[in-house]
């Protein structure tokens, strides 16, 4: 398949099992998340790769957050659940840096892309893989957990692993009610 092919054609699944990524694709995946665009070369992004036991301990992390915003068993149950929708999570944080330059908000893109970049590697190599975010992305106590000051954020969850479920194609919308030509 082509890149444009892969492209046009690729979609997030979430149906994710073992085998994540060995050392050589990881590396691969995160050496891709290093040829983002990046005005200034500040690389303002960090990733915590989570796998084996470290996924246990984003479990406490996630259990602690929700546990400090309601008494919800459902919700408890689901947070106890969420670490395990893969064999490996790459969270990407901001590392947000002063440059006369480089606005934090750019500084954000270029994580965002960063993710984009490795979440394109990995079904580039053959895995599955499903950029997440929602409010454990928001939380300080996530945030405090993994050690990202807080004055940084969260861009997404990266889930990696080897897709237990092939997809139907989803259909594409046509790019033209999203362009405005001027020439």
């Amino acid at each position: 398949m082509s890149a444009i092919d892969f492209l046009l054609k690729r979609q997030s699944n979430g149906f994710l099992t073992a085998p994540a990524p060995n050392k050589t694709d990881l590396d691969a995946i995160l050496t891709a998340a290093l040829a983002v665009p990046d005005h200034a070369g500040l690389n303002p992004y960090k990733f915590h790769i989570i796998a084996n036991q470290g996924l246990a301990k984003l479990t406490n992390i996630y259990v602690q957050a929700i546990k400090a915003n309601t008494d919800d068993e459902l919700k408890l149950a689901k947070a106890e659940k969420m670490a395990y929708r893969a064999p490996m999570i790459i969270v990407v944080s901001t590392q947000y840096q002063q440059h006369p330059k480089v606005p934090m908000q750019e500084q954000f893109i270029t994580a965002g892309c960063a993710v984009h970049s490795m979440q394109m590697a990995a079904g580039i190599l053959g895995y599955g893989a499903m950029w997440r975010t929602g409010d454990l992305a928001y939380s300080d106590i996530v945030k405090t957990g993994l050690g990202i000051e807080s004055n940084n954020d969260i861009v997404g969850f990266l889930y990696l692993g080897t897709k237990s479920k092939e997809l139907a194609s989803k259909p594409r919308r046509n790019h033209a009610s999203y362009s405005e030509y001027w020439s």
